[in-house]
């Protein structure tokens, strides 16, 4: 059961390495769109497989594979909202292009806080571990309230 765990977490990570190189160019709109929405379904199941573990106590080492996949997605992330993609199936807010700075900081604190998340589950301390992922899930809620349509 373990390998199996370790393994997701390895195609996770692959997957989200492979977003951190960005939005491939040519794409349209509309894949812009796929895209984004595919990789935050997939952060959302880290953050969703990284609370169950801390909440049953378990290894911290698959906390630190899936935190780096985060920090990965969200270090490319800006590059999935191309001009043009503000239109379609999207909860984006027009300020994710109108004040792109703002959004871009908000993209790059998600991406610190996962970093801190994965160096400190990769330390093994569980108390630690736990705070810093608040503070990944500050992070994700401080975009959502700014950039995302409710």
């Amino acid at each position: 059961m373990r390998s199996l765990g370790v393994a997701a977490c390895f195609i996770a990570l692959c997957c989200s390495l492979a977003a951190a190189q960005g939005l491939p160019p040519g794409a349209t709109p509309a894949e812009a769109i796929s895209q984004r929405k595919a990789g935050l379904r997939e952060m959302q199941r880290n953050m969703e497989a990284i609370k169950a573990a801390l909440d049953s106590r378990g290894d911290l080492a698959p906390v630190a594979q899936r935190a780096a996949a985060i920090q990965a997605f969200y270090t490319g992330f800006p590059s999935f909202f191309p001009a043009g993609s503000e239109t379609g199936d999207t909860k984006a807010r027009p300020e994710v292009w109108s004040d792109r700075a703002t959004f871009e900081r908000a993209a790059a604190n998600a991406a610190s806080a996962a970093g801190n998340l994965q160096a400190v589950a990769a330390s093994g301390e569980a108390s630690a571990t736990a705070t810093a992922f608040q503070q990944m899930a500050a992070s994700c809620s401080a975009c959502h309230r700014n950039f995302r349509a409710r």
